[in-house]
Formats: C-alpha cells, structure tokens, sequence
C-alpha cells in the first residue's frame, strides 16, 4: 500500500511531469500554486501561526495594536490640548500684568 502524498513529493511529482510533458501552461499553473501553498505553509510553521488558533491570535494582536494607535492618538491630542492651555493662560497673565489688570493685588 502507498503513502498518501505530502505537498512536497507532489510538488516533485508535478516537476518531473512538466519536465516530461514538455512543460505545458495548466502542469506550471499546477507547479506554481503547489509551490506558493507550501511556501506560504512553512512560513506560518516558523512563525508560529499554523496551528488552529492562529487566526483568533492575529484578530487578538490586530485589537491589541489597534487600541495601542488609540490610546497613543490620545495621549498626543492630550499633551497638545494641555500646551495650549498652559501657553493660552500664559498669555492672559502677561495680558493682564500689562494692562495693570493686577496692580490692586501688589
């Protein structure tokens, strides 16, 4: 009884057909997307995303990092709003130290 065929023996397999055949669009077509899949494969297997949670792990980082742009968005408007309020009261101190506004309190 046969082994079933893992992606790289087709692979293999469909290389030595093309190699035979004279190398026809629908066998390259076939060479082709067999490569990518098993590319594509190895890659999730190194990073660590190929077991079945990876999809709600990906969704889980993408909030994550979504909420991380927010609150780094907010902090900013934050430190901005702030300056502009200490340098708009700054203003109205030299306003009112200018037009005497403050000479009762001397």
């Amino acid at each position: 009884m046969s082994r079933p065929l893992n992606r790289e023996d087709m692979l293999a397999r469909l290389m030595a057909q093309d190699r035979a055949s004279g190398g026809d669009l629908v066998t390259l077509r076939a060479i082709v997307e067999e490569a990518s899949e098993l590319g594509a494969e190895r890659m999730l297997y190194r990073m660590g995303l190929s077991d079945a949670g990876a999809s709600e792990d990906l969704s889980e980082l993408r909030d994550l990092l979504q909420a991380w742009r927010d609150a780094k968005a907010s902090a900013w408007r934050a430190v901005i709003d702030w300056t502009v309020r200490g340098l708009l009261a700054l203003l109205l101190i030299g306003i009112a130290v200018r037009s005497g506004a403050l000479a009762p309190w001397r």
